[in-house]
Protein backbone atom coordinates (compact mmCIF):
# COMPACT_ATOMS: atom_id res chain seq x y z
CA UNK A 1 0.00 0.00 0.00
CA UNK A 2 1.55 3.78 -1.10
CA UNK A 3 1.21 5.26 2.36
CA UNK A 4 4.00 7.60 0.79
CA UNK A 5 4.42 11.35 1.50
CA UNK A 6 2.94 11.60 -2.39
CA UNK A 7 -0.24 10.11 -1.31
CA UNK A 8 -0.61 11.42 2.04
CA UNK A 9 0.06 14.57 0.56
CA UNK A 10 -3.07 14.42 -1.44
CA UNK A 11 -4.98 13.07 1.62
CA UNK A 12 -4.04 16.03 3.20
CA UNK A 13 -5.83 18.14 0.74
CA UNK A 14 -8.95 16.19 0.90
CA UNK A 15 -9.56 15.77 4.60
CA UNK A 16 -8.84 20.16 4.51
CA UNK A 17 -11.64 20.29 2.00
CA UNK A 18 -13.78 17.90 4.17
CA UNK A 19 -12.85 18.95 7.53
CA UNK A 20 -11.70 22.81 7.46
CA UNK A 21 -13.84 24.42 10.25
CA UNK A 22 -15.70 21.66 11.58
CA UNK A 23 -16.09 20.69 15.55
CA UNK A 24 -15.14 18.03 17.26
CA UNK A 25 -17.86 16.05 18.73
CA UNK A 26 -16.77 12.30 19.83
CA UNK A 27 -13.69 10.56 20.49
CA UNK A 28 -13.18 6.66 20.80
CA UNK A 29 -10.80 4.56 20.77
CA UNK A 30 -12.48 1.28 19.55
CA UNK A 31 -8.97 -0.63 19.22
CA UNK A 32 -5.96 -0.41 21.13
CA UNK A 33 -3.83 1.49 17.99
CA UNK A 34 -6.78 3.12 16.09
CA UNK A 35 -8.77 6.21 17.45
CA UNK A 36 -12.43 7.57 15.81
CA UNK A 37 -13.45 11.14 15.82
CA UNK A 38 -16.59 11.96 15.31
CA UNK A 39 -16.82 15.59 13.43
CA UNK A 40 -19.27 17.68 13.00
CA UNK A 41 -18.38 19.66 9.13
CA UNK A 42 -21.55 22.20 8.80
CA UNK A 43 -23.30 19.93 6.30
CA UNK A 44 -23.20 16.64 8.75
CA UNK A 45 -21.59 14.91 10.64
CA UNK A 46 -18.54 12.15 9.38
CA UNK A 47 -16.86 9.55 11.42
CA UNK A 48 -12.66 10.08 11.15
CA UNK A 49 -10.49 7.07 11.67
CA UNK A 50 -6.96 7.24 12.51
CA UNK A 51 -5.30 4.15 12.75
CA UNK A 52 -1.32 3.91 13.90
CA UNK A 53 -1.20 0.17 13.39
CA UNK A 54 1.54 -1.14 11.62
CA UNK A 55 -0.07 -3.03 8.91
CA UNK A 56 -3.37 -0.79 8.89
CA UNK A 57 -1.69 2.13 9.33
CA UNK A 58 -4.22 5.69 7.45
CA UNK A 59 -6.17 8.30 8.19
CA UNK A 60 -9.79 8.26 6.38
CA UNK A 61 -13.37 8.61 7.18
CA UNK A 62 -14.90 5.41 7.69
CA UNK A 63 -18.39 4.14 7.86
CA UNK A 64 -17.90 0.74 9.72
CA UNK A 65 -20.03 0.64 13.49
CA UNK A 66 -17.18 -0.36 15.68
CA UNK A 67 -17.42 -2.03 19.35
CA UNK A 68 -16.16 0.55 21.78
CA UNK A 69 -14.24 -0.91 25.01
CA UNK A 70 -16.16 0.06 28.22
CA UNK A 71 -13.69 2.05 29.55
CA UNK A 72 -11.54 4.50 27.73
CA UNK A 73 -7.97 4.11 27.37
CA UNK A 74 -5.35 6.69 28.93
CA UNK A 75 -4.74 8.46 25.31
CA UNK A 76 -8.53 8.56 24.21
CA UNK A 77 -9.56 9.92 27.87
CA UNK A 78 -6.67 12.67 26.77
CA UNK A 79 -8.34 13.78 23.45
CA UNK A 80 -11.31 14.34 25.51
CA UNK A 81 -10.50 16.18 27.47
CA UNK A 82 -7.89 18.80 25.42
CA UNK A 83 -9.66 18.36 22.17
CA UNK A 84 -13.80 18.20 23.41
CA UNK A 85 -15.53 20.61 20.84
CA UNK A 86 -12.32 21.36 19.25
CA UNK A 87 -12.42 23.55 15.76
CA UNK A 88 -10.42 22.42 13.10
CA UNK A 89 -8.63 25.33 11.14
CA UNK A 90 -7.01 23.23 8.74
CA UNK A 91 -5.16 19.36 8.01
CA UNK A 92 -1.98 19.39 6.14
CA UNK A 93 1.30 17.70 5.96
CA UNK A 94 4.29 17.93 7.64
CA UNK A 95 7.12 19.48 4.90
CA UNK A 96 7.60 16.29 2.58
CA UNK A 97 7.11 13.32 5.43
CA UNK A 98 4.86 10.51 6.30
CA UNK A 99 2.98 13.08 9.07
CA UNK A 100 -0.53 14.58 8.92
CA UNK A 101 -1.05 17.70 11.04
CA UNK A 102 -4.34 18.92 12.14
CA UNK A 103 -4.56 22.26 13.03
CA UNK A 104 -7.04 22.51 16.45
CA UNK A 105 -8.70 26.11 17.64
CA UNK A 106 -9.49 24.77 21.43
CA UNK A 107 -11.45 26.72 23.73
CA UNK A 108 -12.21 26.06 27.24
CA UNK A 109 -13.93 27.72 30.16
CA UNK A 110 -10.41 29.23 31.45
CA UNK A 111 -8.21 28.83 28.04
CA UNK A 112 -8.21 29.38 24.73
CA UNK A 113 -5.00 27.98 22.35
CA UNK A 114 -4.11 25.96 19.56
CA UNK A 115 -3.36 22.89 19.47
CA UNK A 116 -1.99 19.90 16.85
CA UNK A 117 -2.73 16.35 16.24
CA UNK A 118 -0.01 14.63 14.36
CA UNK A 119 -1.04 11.49 12.48
CA UNK A 120 2.54 9.34 11.79
CA UNK A 121 1.84 7.12 9.18
CA UNK A 122 5.22 5.38 8.62
CA UNK A 123 4.36 1.35 8.97
CA UNK A 124 5.69 -0.12 12.60
CA UNK A 125 6.35 3.49 13.69
CA UNK A 126 3.19 5.01 13.06
CA UNK A 127 1.90 7.06 15.90
CA UNK A 128 -0.63 9.31 17.42
CA UNK A 129 0.75 12.78 19.40
CA UNK A 130 -0.85 15.61 21.13
CA UNK A 131 1.08 18.81 20.89
CA UNK A 132 0.68 22.22 22.26
CA UNK A 133 3.47 25.21 21.64
CA UNK A 134 5.91 22.24 20.23
CA UNK A 135 5.21 19.90 23.63
CA UNK A 136 3.56 16.65 23.93
CA UNK A 137 0.80 16.58 25.77
CA UNK A 138 0.48 12.96 25.27
CA UNK A 139 0.98 10.01 22.58
CA UNK A 140 -0.76 6.61 21.61
CA UNK A 141 2.44 5.30 21.62
CA UNK A 142 5.49 6.20 23.94
CA UNK A 143 9.23 5.32 24.23
CA UNK A 144 11.59 5.12 27.23
CA UNK A 145 14.04 7.54 28.38
CA UNK A 146 17.23 5.60 28.26
CA UNK A 147 19.98 6.66 26.77
CA UNK A 148 19.81 4.38 23.32
CA UNK A 149 16.63 6.03 22.42
CA UNK A 150 16.86 8.17 19.14
CA UNK A 151 13.59 9.97 19.55
CA UNK A 152 12.26 10.89 23.16
CA UNK A 153 8.34 10.86 22.74
CA UNK A 154 6.68 11.25 26.38
CA UNK A 155 4.47 13.75 27.79
CA UNK A 156 6.31 17.09 28.59
CA UNK A 157 9.71 16.18 26.07
CA UNK A 158 9.79 18.64 22.99
CA UNK A 159 8.05 17.28 19.69
CA UNK A 160 10.77 17.31 17.45
CA UNK A 161 10.73 15.30 13.73
CA UNK A 162 11.74 11.88 12.62
CA UNK A 163 15.28 11.87 11.94
CA UNK A 164 15.43 12.61 7.51
CA UNK A 165 16.36 9.68 5.42
CA UNK A 166 19.15 10.20 3.08
CA UNK A 167 17.20 10.83 0.33
CA UNK A 168 16.17 14.35 -1.46
CA UNK A 169 13.75 16.67 -0.81
CA UNK A 170 11.59 17.07 -3.67
CA UNK A 171 9.95 20.30 -2.63
CA UNK A 172 13.61 21.15 -3.26
CA UNK A 173 14.12 22.18 -6.94
CA UNK A 174 17.82 22.60 -6.97
CA UNK A 175 18.52 19.14 -5.53
CA UNK A 176 16.37 17.48 -7.58
CA UNK A 177 17.79 18.77 -10.58
CA UNK A 178 21.28 17.71 -9.67
CA UNK A 179 20.30 14.48 -8.60
CA UNK A 180 17.91 13.58 -12.14
CA UNK A 181 21.14 15.15 -14.04
CA UNK A 182 22.72 12.10 -12.69
CA UNK A 183 20.04 9.21 -12.93
CA UNK A 184 21.16 6.14 -14.11
CA UNK A 185 20.27 2.55 -14.35
CA UNK A 186 16.40 1.33 -13.45
CA UNK A 187 14.42 4.86 -13.24
CA UNK A 188 12.02 3.23 -10.27
CA UNK A 189 14.91 1.91 -8.39
CA UNK A 190 17.09 5.16 -8.82
CA UNK A 191 13.97 7.18 -7.43
CA UNK A 192 12.93 5.10 -4.75
CA UNK A 193 16.43 4.94 -3.07
CA UNK A 194 17.34 8.46 -3.89
CA UNK A 195 14.34 10.67 -3.97
CA UNK A 196 12.03 10.95 -0.10
CA UNK A 197 9.14 10.28 0.30
CA UNK A 198 8.11 7.71 -2.83
CA UNK A 199 7.12 4.37 -2.28
CA UNK A 200 8.10 1.40 -4.53
CA UNK A 201 4.92 1.28 -6.32
CA UNK A 202 4.79 5.52 -6.92
CA UNK A 203 8.39 5.20 -8.25
CA UNK A 204 7.28 2.46 -10.66
CA UNK A 205 4.34 4.54 -12.21
CA UNK A 206 6.51 8.07 -12.47
CA UNK A 207 8.97 5.67 -14.15
CA UNK A 208 6.27 4.23 -16.48
CA UNK A 209 4.66 7.46 -17.11
CA UNK A 210 7.56 9.17 -18.16
CA UNK A 211 8.58 9.60 -21.82
CA UNK A 212 11.36 11.60 -21.97
CA UNK A 213 12.33 14.97 -21.58
CA UNK A 214 13.49 17.06 -18.34
CA UNK A 215 13.23 14.36 -15.78
CA UNK A 216 13.49 16.57 -12.86
CA UNK A 217 10.41 18.92 -14.10
CA UNK A 218 8.69 15.59 -14.67
CA UNK A 219 8.74 14.08 -11.39
CA UNK A 220 8.40 17.65 -9.59
CA UNK A 221 5.11 17.95 -11.89
CA UNK A 222 4.21 14.35 -10.75
CA UNK A 223 4.79 14.21 -7.63
CA UNK A 224 2.95 18.50 -7.14
CA UNK A 225 0.32 17.89 -9.39
CA UNK A 226 -3.16 17.43 -7.09
CA UNK A 227 -4.60 15.64 -9.78
CA UNK A 228 -6.16 12.52 -8.18
CA UNK A 229 -8.40 9.51 -9.23
CA UNK A 230 -8.46 6.74 -6.21
CA UNK A 231 -8.60 3.21 -6.94
CA UNK A 232 -8.62 0.10 -5.43
CA UNK A 233 -6.49 -3.13 -7.04
CA UNK A 234 -7.97 -6.66 -6.51
CA UNK A 235 -6.68 -9.95 -7.58
CA UNK A 236 -9.10 -13.02 -6.79
CA UNK A 237 -11.37 -11.55 -5.04
CA UNK A 238 -8.61 -10.19 -2.82
CA UNK A 239 -7.55 -6.52 -2.29
CA UNK A 240 -4.26 -6.03 -3.27
CA UNK A 241 -3.32 -2.42 -2.98
CA UNK A 242 -5.20 1.03 -3.39
CA UNK A 243 -3.76 4.09 -5.23
CA UNK A 244 -3.76 7.89 -5.47
CA UNK A 245 -3.74 7.83 -9.42
CA UNK A 246 -5.53 5.55 -11.74
CA UNK A 247 -4.50 2.21 -12.50
CA UNK A 248 -4.82 -0.91 -14.85
CA UNK A 249 -7.84 -2.71 -13.86
CA UNK A 250 -8.06 -1.19 -10.21
CA UNK A 251 -11.84 -0.33 -9.26
CA UNK A 252 -12.70 3.39 -9.03
CA UNK A 253 -13.91 5.52 -5.89
CA UNK A 254 -15.11 8.63 -5.49
CA UNK A 255 -12.59 10.15 -3.01
CA UNK A 256 -8.97 8.27 -1.33
CA UNK A 257 -10.81 8.02 1.87
CA UNK A 258 -13.48 6.03 0.36
CA UNK A 259 -10.72 3.51 -1.20
CA UNK A 260 -8.72 3.62 1.84
CA UNK A 261 -12.12 2.37 4.17
CA UNK A 262 -12.57 -0.40 1.20
CA UNK A 263 -9.14 -1.19 0.97
CA UNK A 264 -8.73 -1.59 4.81
CA UNK A 265 -12.28 -3.23 5.47
CA UNK A 266 -11.80 -6.17 2.66
CA UNK A 267 -8.07 -6.34 4.26
CA UNK A 268 -8.82 -6.85 8.01
CA UNK A 269 -12.17 -8.93 7.07
CA UNK A 270 -9.88 -11.22 5.16
CA UNK A 271 -7.31 -11.16 7.86
CA UNK A 272 -10.05 -12.18 10.39
CA UNK A 273 -11.40 -15.06 7.82
CA UNK A 274 -7.98 -16.39 7.95
CA UNK A 275 -7.42 -16.25 11.50
CA UNK A 276 -11.04 -17.96 12.32
CA UNK A 277 -9.86 -20.77 10.02
CA UNK A 278 -6.41 -21.12 11.49
CA UNK A 279 -8.05 -21.50 15.01
CA UNK A 280 -10.69 -23.63 13.81
CA UNK A 281 -8.45 -25.87 11.73
CA UNK A 282 -6.64 -25.72 14.67
CA UNK A 283 -9.05 -27.46 16.70
CA UNK A 284 -9.52 -30.20 14.49
CA UNK A 285 -6.36 -31.11 14.02
CA UNK A 286 -5.41 -31.21 17.33
CA UNK A 287 -8.50 -33.60 18.13
CA UNK A 288 -7.03 -35.96 14.96
CA UNK A 289 -3.93 -35.87 16.88
CA UNK A 290 -5.72 -37.29 20.21
CA UNK A 291 -7.94 -39.89 17.93
CA UNK A 292 -4.71 -40.97 16.25
CA UNK A 293 -2.51 -41.36 19.25
CA UNK A 294 -6.02 -43.55 20.62
CA UNK A 295 -5.98 -45.12 17.84
CA UNK A 296 -2.02 -46.53 18.11
CA UNK A 297 -2.57 -47.34 21.91
CA UNK A 298 -5.63 -49.57 20.55
CA UNK A 299 -3.46 -51.11 17.70
CA UNK A 300 -0.77 -51.71 20.16
CA UNK A 301 -2.81 -53.79 22.93
CA UNK A 302 -4.02 -55.55 19.37
CA UNK A 303 -0.84 -56.54 18.79
CA UNK A 304 -0.27 -58.10 21.79
CA UNK A 305 -3.53 -59.71 22.27
CA UNK A 306 -3.31 -60.93 18.71
CA UNK A 307 -1.95 -64.38 19.93
CA UNK A 308 -5.02 -65.68 21.56
CA UNK A 309 -5.60 -68.63 19.31
CA UNK A 310 -2.31 -69.87 20.21
CA UNK A 311 -2.72 -69.69 24.17
CA UNK A 312 -5.65 -71.45 23.66
CA UNK A 313 -3.96 -73.70 21.26
CA UNK A 314 -1.36 -74.77 23.90
CA UNK A 315 -4.22 -74.88 26.74
CA UNK A 316 -5.37 -77.78 24.53
CA UNK A 317 -2.13 -79.30 23.44
CA UNK A 318 -1.34 -79.31 27.78
CA UNK A 319 -4.83 -81.00 28.72
CA UNK A 320 -4.44 -83.82 26.22
CA UNK A 321 -1.18 -84.41 27.73
CA UNK A 322 -1.64 -84.01 31.39
CA UNK A 323 -0.27 -87.68 31.50
CA UNK A 324 2.88 -87.41 29.64
CA UNK A 325 3.63 -84.29 32.14
CA UNK A 326 4.69 -83.69 35.85
CA UNK A 327 5.52 -81.14 38.45
CA UNK A 328 8.62 -79.30 37.86
CA UNK A 329 8.74 -79.55 34.56
CA UNK A 330 9.80 -75.66 32.94
CA UNK A 331 8.88 -76.35 29.11
CA UNK A 332 7.75 -79.09 26.91
CA UNK A 333 7.45 -80.21 23.33
CA UNK A 334 4.11 -81.24 22.32
CA UNK A 335 2.99 -82.27 19.31
CA UNK A 336 0.44 -80.27 17.32
CA UNK A 337 -1.92 -82.30 16.23
CA UNK A 338 -4.06 -79.57 14.67
CA UNK A 339 -0.88 -79.69 12.01
CA UNK A 340 -1.88 -81.76 9.28
CA UNK A 341 2.17 -82.12 8.73
CA UNK A 342 2.23 -83.32 12.07
CA UNK A 343 4.65 -80.17 13.59
CA UNK A 344 5.44 -79.74 17.29
CA UNK A 345 5.11 -76.57 19.48
CA UNK A 346 6.97 -75.50 22.59
CA UNK A 347 5.38 -74.63 25.33
CA UNK A 348 7.11 -72.51 28.67
CA UNK A 349 5.81 -73.94 31.80
CA UNK A 350 5.50 -72.89 35.64
CA UNK A 351 7.96 -75.44 37.53
CA UNK A 352 5.31 -74.29 40.43
CA UNK A 353 2.09 -75.58 39.10
CA UNK A 354 0.72 -78.77 38.18
CA UNK A 355 0.08 -79.78 34.54
CA UNK A 356 -3.51 -78.90 34.68
CA UNK A 357 -3.03 -75.96 36.31
CA UNK A 358 -0.49 -75.16 33.98
CA UNK A 359 -3.57 -75.55 31.15
CA UNK A 360 -6.42 -73.73 33.01
CA UNK A 361 -3.37 -70.74 33.07
CA UNK A 362 -3.14 -70.73 29.57
CA UNK A 363 -6.91 -70.86 29.48
CA UNK A 364 -7.44 -68.06 31.43
CA UNK A 365 -5.24 -65.93 29.43
CA UNK A 366 -6.49 -67.12 26.59
CA UNK A 367 -9.95 -66.03 28.21
CA UNK A 368 -8.49 -62.07 28.89
CA UNK A 369 -6.91 -61.69 25.42
CA UNK A 370 -10.03 -62.94 23.89
CA UNK A 371 -11.92 -60.17 26.31
CA UNK A 372 -9.26 -57.20 25.23
CA UNK A 373 -9.79 -58.13 21.29
CA UNK A 374 -13.26 -57.84 21.88
CA UNK A 375 -13.45 -54.97 23.65
CA UNK A 376 -11.13 -53.41 21.54
CA UNK A 377 -13.32 -54.06 18.00
CA UNK A 378 -15.90 -51.48 19.06
CA UNK A 379 -13.14 -48.79 20.25
CA UNK A 380 -11.40 -48.83 17.14
CA UNK A 381 -14.98 -48.70 15.09
CA UNK A 382 -15.36 -45.42 17.09
CA UNK A 383 -12.20 -44.24 16.82
CA UNK A 384 -11.89 -44.40 13.40
CA UNK A 385 -15.38 -43.39 12.70
CA UNK A 386 -14.53 -40.16 14.62
CA UNK A 387 -11.23 -39.37 12.68
CA UNK A 388 -13.61 -40.11 9.80
CA UNK A 389 -15.87 -36.98 11.03
CA UNK A 390 -13.08 -34.63 11.74
CA UNK A 391 -11.74 -35.41 8.02
CA UNK A 392 -15.00 -34.33 6.97
CA UNK A 393 -15.25 -30.84 8.62
CA UNK A 394 -11.51 -30.11 6.87
CA UNK A 395 -12.88 -29.37 3.46
CA UNK A 396 -15.48 -26.86 4.78
CA UNK A 397 -12.85 -24.81 6.76
CA UNK A 398 -10.45 -24.87 3.68
CA UNK A 399 -13.57 -23.79 1.15
CA UNK A 400 -14.60 -20.81 4.21
CA UNK A 401 -15.17 -18.20 1.52
CA UNK A 402 -17.23 -15.84 4.05
CA UNK A 403 -17.65 -15.22 7.27
CA UNK A 404 -20.58 -17.22 7.13
CA UNK A 405 -19.19 -20.17 6.23
CA UNK A 406 -16.95 -20.40 9.22
CA UNK A 407 -19.60 -19.22 11.39
CA UNK A 408 -21.76 -22.62 10.55
CA UNK A 409 -18.29 -24.59 11.08
CA UNK A 410 -18.07 -23.19 14.36
CA UNK A 411 -21.73 -23.80 15.50
CA UNK A 412 -20.78 -27.34 14.50
CA UNK A 413 -17.49 -27.67 16.40
CA UNK A 414 -19.23 -25.92 19.31
CA UNK A 415 -22.34 -28.95 19.42
CA UNK A 416 -20.02 -31.02 18.86
CA UNK A 417 -17.40 -30.05 21.93
CA UNK A 418 -14.43 -29.73 19.98
CA UNK A 419 -14.81 -26.02 20.83
CA UNK A 420 -15.79 -23.69 23.43
CA UNK A 421 -18.72 -21.85 23.43
CA UNK A 422 -18.48 -18.28 23.87
CA UNK A 423 -19.31 -17.73 28.48
CA UNK A 424 -21.42 -14.67 27.82
CA UNK A 425 -24.38 -14.61 25.38
CA UNK A 426 -23.47 -12.15 22.44
CA UNK A 427 -25.22 -9.00 22.66
CA UNK A 428 -26.49 -9.78 18.89
CA UNK A 429 -28.21 -13.18 18.25
CA UNK A 430 -26.59 -13.87 14.65
CA UNK A 431 -29.62 -15.19 12.43
CA UNK A 432 -29.17 -18.82 11.01
CA UNK A 433 -26.48 -19.17 8.53
CA UNK A 434 -28.34 -19.62 5.13
CA UNK A 435 -27.08 -22.49 2.67
CA UNK A 436 -24.95 -21.49 -0.31
CA UNK A 437 -27.25 -20.94 -2.86
CA UNK A 438 -27.28 -20.76 -6.96
CA UNK A 439 -29.84 -20.18 -9.81
CA UNK A 440 -29.29 -22.38 -12.85
CA UNK A 441 -32.10 -22.08 -16.13
CA UNK A 442 -34.95 -21.80 -13.69
CA UNK A 443 -33.42 -24.50 -10.70
CA UNK A 444 -32.63 -23.19 -7.66
CA UNK A 445 -29.30 -25.52 -6.15
CA UNK A 446 -28.17 -25.58 -2.41
CA UNK A 447 -24.61 -26.46 -0.80
CA UNK A 448 -24.50 -27.27 3.08
CA UNK A 449 -21.97 -25.29 4.40
CA UNK A 450 -20.62 -27.74 7.46
CA UNK A 451 -22.25 -31.44 8.32
CA UNK A 452 -24.85 -29.96 10.41
CA UNK A 453 -25.84 -27.93 7.48
CA UNK A 454 -25.94 -30.78 5.56
CA UNK A 455 -27.95 -32.84 7.59
CA UNK A 456 -30.42 -29.50 7.49
CA UNK A 457 -30.23 -29.72 3.65
CA UNK A 458 -31.11 -33.25 3.30
CA UNK A 459 -33.94 -33.42 5.44
CA UNK A 460 -35.40 -29.74 4.20
CA UNK A 461 -35.78 -31.86 0.43
CA UNK A 462 -38.30 -33.19 -1.14
CA UNK A 463 -38.03 -36.55 -2.20
CA UNK A 464 -37.49 -36.16 -6.05
CA UNK A 465 -35.30 -33.60 -5.74
CA UNK A 466 -31.92 -34.63 -7.04
CA UNK A 467 -28.77 -34.75 -4.15
CA UNK A 468 -25.08 -35.02 -5.17
CA UNK A 469 -21.94 -35.61 -3.09
CA UNK A 470 -18.38 -36.62 -4.36
CA UNK A 471 -17.57 -40.19 -4.20
CA UNK A 472 -15.47 -41.52 -1.64
CA UNK A 473 -14.21 -38.04 -0.81
CA UNK A 474 -15.94 -35.88 2.17
CA UNK A 475 -17.72 -32.85 0.41
CA UNK A 476 -20.85 -30.76 0.53
CA UNK A 477 -23.98 -32.13 0.09
CA UNK A 478 -25.28 -30.34 -2.83
CA UNK A 479 -29.23 -30.56 -3.73
CA UNK A 480 -31.51 -29.41 -7.00
CA UNK A 481 -34.75 -28.28 -6.27
CA UNK A 482 -36.40 -30.13 -8.78
CA UNK A 483 -40.01 -29.34 -8.13
CA UNK A 484 -41.28 -32.08 -10.21
CA UNK A 485 -39.29 -30.52 -13.57
CA UNK A 486 -36.42 -33.45 -15.27
CA UNK A 487 -33.35 -31.04 -14.51
CA UNK A 488 -31.40 -30.32 -17.48
CA UNK A 489 -27.68 -32.14 -18.35
CA UNK A 490 -26.40 -28.61 -17.90
CA UNK A 491 -27.77 -27.97 -14.61
CA UNK A 492 -26.68 -31.11 -13.26
CA UNK A 493 -23.18 -30.62 -14.38
CA UNK A 494 -23.12 -27.31 -12.97
CA UNK A 495 -23.98 -28.84 -9.24
CA UNK A 496 -21.87 -31.62 -9.39
CA UNK A 497 -18.65 -29.00 -9.53
CA UNK A 498 -20.35 -26.96 -7.00
CA UNK A 499 -19.94 -30.42 -4.95
CA UNK A 500 -16.41 -30.91 -6.48
CA UNK A 501 -15.18 -27.41 -5.44
CA UNK A 502 -16.34 -27.61 -1.84
CA UNK A 503 -14.78 -30.85 -1.46
CA UNK A 504 -11.74 -32.16 -0.36
CA UNK A 505 -10.71 -32.62 -4.29
CA UNK A 506 -8.57 -30.14 -3.51
CA UNK A 507 -10.21 -28.29 -6.85
CA UNK A 508 -9.82 -31.14 -9.29
CA UNK A 509 -12.35 -32.99 -11.43
CA UNK A 510 -13.91 -35.65 -9.31
CA UNK A 511 -16.62 -38.29 -9.57
CA UNK A 512 -19.82 -37.07 -8.20
CA UNK A 513 -22.94 -39.47 -7.33
CA UNK A 514 -26.53 -38.01 -7.42
CA UNK A 515 -29.88 -39.74 -6.79
CA UNK A 516 -33.39 -38.51 -5.62
CA UNK A 517 -33.27 -37.39 -2.24
CA UNK A 518 -35.72 -39.76 -1.37
CA UNK A 519 -32.92 -42.63 -1.77
CA UNK A 520 -30.78 -40.79 0.83
CA UNK A 521 -30.99 -42.45 4.58
CA UNK A 522 -29.36 -41.53 7.27
CA UNK A 523 -28.24 -44.19 9.81
CA UNK A 524 -29.75 -43.79 13.36
CA UNK A 525 -26.96 -42.47 15.62
CA UNK A 526 -24.51 -41.18 13.08
CA UNK A 527 -22.28 -38.36 13.53
CA UNK A 528 -23.90 -34.88 11.41
CA UNK A 529 -23.11 -35.11 7.73
CA UNK A 530 -22.69 -39.00 7.62
CA UNK A 531 -25.76 -40.65 5.29
CA UNK A 532 -25.99 -43.98 3.42
CA UNK A 533 -27.71 -43.64 -0.44
CA UNK A 534 -28.66 -46.36 -3.15
CA UNK A 535 -29.76 -45.80 -6.66
CA UNK A 536 -27.74 -43.76 -7.72
CA UNK A 537 -25.52 -42.38 -10.95
CA UNK A 538 -22.28 -40.81 -11.18
CA UNK A 539 -21.41 -37.85 -13.51
CA UNK A 540 -17.93 -36.10 -13.63
CA UNK A 541 -17.83 -32.60 -11.30
CA UNK A 542 -15.67 -30.20 -12.66
CA UNK A 543 -15.19 -27.08 -9.95
CA UNK A 544 -13.77 -24.93 -12.42
CA UNK A 545 -17.97 -24.59 -13.73
CA UNK A 546 -18.91 -23.34 -10.44
CA UNK A 547 -16.14 -20.87 -10.48
CA UNK A 548 -17.79 -19.85 -13.59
Amino acid sequence: MPQDAFTLRLNALELNAALSGGRINRINQPAREEISIVIYTGKGTVKLLLSANASDCGVYFSQEEQENPAVAPNFCMLLRKHLQGAQIEDVSTVGFERILAFRLHCVSDFSECERILYAEVMGKYSNLLLVENGIILGALKTTSADENCRRLILPGAKYVLPAPQEKVDPSDRAALTALCAHAEGDLAHFLFTRVAGLAPCTAEEIARAFAGGDLAQFVYDYIFSDEISPCVAEKNGNVTDFFARSHAGALPFESLSAAQAYYYKKKRARAALEGARRRLTGAVTQAKKKQEKRLAQIAEKQRLAADAETVRLKGELLTANLYALSRGMTECELINYYDEKGGTVKIALDARLTPAQNAQAYFKRYQKLKRTLEALAPQEREVRAELDYLDSVLPFLASAETEEDLRAAEEELQAAGLIRAPQERPKKKHPEVPFRTWEREGFTICAGRSNVQNDALVRRSAPDDIWLHARNLHSAHVVIRAQGKKVPEGVLAFAAGVCAKYSAGRGDKIPVDCCPVKNVRKPKGSRAGFVTYTGFETVLGDPALAER
